[in-house]
This record gives structure tokens, sequence and C-alpha cells, in this order.
């Protein structure tokens, strides 16, 4: 087998060149969206004392070596989140971040152990604005690439189109035929076992120590998210309250958390919170998820005690991480994110 020209080549170069032009093209336009709207752009430092506390997220650690020559762990940050927040804490009102991300274990047509990431930030406003936001940025992307639909693996859908809005109960109803939150307590708590035999019932494969978590999570890879996005964007908003560590309960119904996720070509492209803003319940749910990655990874991040305190004072806000460079694959029709990559990690 012949091997693959690498991304430097002059002639291969200029096949890819005509796509990172529309990615230049789609940043300028994405920043002078957010300028328009008053937004301020900040940057966050990529080395952070905690990379983020989620169970999955893995990290790339590295370490200062102080003027005294005592060594520090420190972290490339997995998402601006938390130095975001700080920001807001300090009396920031309408922020967006716009820089490099790194996350490990992560290699794919759909992801790079670093990657662009698109995060903004609405004091004072509910996450369902940050859905008009999203819808608007599609758009926005298609007209800078002349795009009239987008495709993927042989998915379309219409950047133009209202983006569907679907909760995540639904959606367990509509293509795995499973009342998710029959499952789900008042106060949050899940029922294991009772999920377990909804997914017996429809035929899913399972496993004897999967948690309330792991079934969950096959549900949505193997039934849910494929079909998302399909003919136009969807919304999937209301998240059970344990799949959303960062995300305060919806007041509409204590057993789902103001979350929603974006996907488009059964592409997931951002993922939003109306934010959590007690610091006590965060570290429990730092602290629960950490057990977790010990118990699946064998490992755990410290957490960032300033951002818990940062918490304590943040006001109601609502944020949104968009990958930035899904996105740009869409709208440029290409079928993986080294296409649209500048300079691809090797």
């Amino acid at each position: 087998m012949t091997e693959a020209s690498p991304w430097w080549t002059p002639h291969v170069h200029a096949d890819r060149r005509p796509r990172l032009l529309l990615r230049n093209r789609i940043t300028a336009a994405t920043r002078e969206w957010f300028d328009r709207r008053d937004f301020v752009e900040v940057e966050a430092a990529a080395l952070q004392i905690s990379p983020g506390n989620e169970t999955h997220l893995s990290a790339f650690a590295t370490e200062a070596i102080l003027p005294d020559g005592e060594r520090k762990p420190l972290y490339l940050h997995t998402s601006p989140e938390f130095a975001c927040k700080k920001l807001i804490a300090a009396g920031e009102q309408r922020i967006f971040s716009f820089g490099a991300v790194y996350r490990n274990r992560e290699r794919g047509p759909l992801h790079h152990p670093e990657f662009r990431m698109l995060e903004w930030y609405r004091v004072g406003e509910t996450y369902d604005r940050l859905m008009d936001d999203c819808a608007a940025l599609l758009t926005l992307a298609a007209e800078k690439a002349g795009a009239r639909r987008f495709t993927f693996r042989g998915r379309e859908a219409d950047p133009f189109a209202e983006p569907e809005r679907l909760t995540v109960a639904d959606a367990f109803l509509r293509y795995a035929d499973i009342d998710l939150l029959a499952t789900v307590a008042a106060d949050g708590t899940t029922d294991r076992d009772a999920l377990h035999a909804a997914l017996v019932e429809t035929g899913l494969r399972t496993a004897p120590d999967d948690s309330w978590t792991d079934l969950f999570s096959r549900v949505m890879v193997e039934k849910i998210e494929p079909v998302l996005g399909a003919g136009r964007a969807t919304i999937l908003y209301e998240y059970p309250v344990s799949e959303a560590a960062l995300a305060r309960p919806s007041p509409r119904d204590p057993r789902v958390a103001e979350r929603f996720e974006l996907y488009c070509c059964g592409v997931e492209l951002a993922n939003a919170f109306g934010e959590l803003t007690d610091p006590v319940e965060q570290r429990r749910r730092f602290e629960a998820d950490m057990e977790e990655k010990q118990r699946i990874y064998g490992e755990r991040y410290p957490i960032d005690e300033d951002f818990l305190r940062a918490l304590a004072i943040m006001p109601e806000t609502s944020g949104v991480a968009l990958g930035f460079d899904r996105l740009v694959m869409l709208a440029a029709g290409a079928q993986k994110l080294d296409d649209i990559l500048w300079t691809p990690v090797a």
C-alpha cells in the first residue's frame, strides 16, 4: 500500500488550500458576528491547575519548574470554561473565547488532540437564547461557504432551517421506546436496574457491570445520536441531572437539567448549560465524577479551588461550547477534521 503524502507536500497543500481559506473566512465572520452583539473576546490560558473534572475527558499533563526548582503539575485545558467563569465572576457580561483546547485519548474523523473551541457566555440570559445563537452560526457558516446543504456520511441537513427542539426524554421514547424519566427520581438519583430492564426489552446489549450512565450512553450512541440533525439541525435538551455536571436543574422538572446539545447530520456540534452556580453542589458533582474516573481509568484530576470560590459570586449565566472545526468541516463538505486544519497533528 502506498503511504499517503503528508499535508505539507506542495500538491497536497494545493488541494487543501481552498478549504483552509474558507476556514479563515468563517473565522473572521464569526468574530464579526460576536462583535456586533457587544461580546468581548477573551483569551484563556491553556495551562491550568485542573483540566476539568468530567469523567471521560482526558487531558495532557505537564509541569512547571519554578525558579527554586520546585515542580508544579499543570495540565493543558480541555476547555476555557473555568477561566471564562472566573472572568464572569470578575464582572464581565458577554464574553467569547476562540482558541485551541487539548484532549487526550481522542483521534479520528471527528476528533483531534488539539482543536478550536468557540465558547461564549451570556450573563442574566436563559439558555434558550444560546439555542438561537447556535442556529444563527450554522446559517453564517453556510453563507460564507456558499453551501445550501450540509452533508456528512450520507446524511443531509438544511443549515438555514430552524433547528428541531427535542427533549432527551422524547428522543428516548421516539428512537428507543424507553421511558427514560421513569428511571430518574425527583432528587435526580437514577435506577440502574429499571434502565437495564428497558434496554434488555428493546434488544440492546448490556454488561453486568454497566452503570446507569453506561446504559444511558449506549442508547444515545446506538439509537439516538446517529439520527439527530437529519433534514435540519436538532437541539437535544433537558438532559437528566446526572448527565449535566455543570448545569443547574430545570425549574420545570428537577429530574432534568438546563443542558442542550446541537447536532447536525448526526454530528455533535455544541454543548450548552444554564450554568450551575452552587459551589457546594458543584464540588459534590466533581468528586463523584472523579470517583468514577478513578474506577474506569485509574486516575483523577485535582479540583480547581479558585473556580469554586469564583462560582460562589458568579451571577446567573448561560454558556455554550461549539466545536468550530466540526462546523467548518460540515460547511466545507469535508469528511474529516484533518481536511480543514492548517497543520494537523501527525
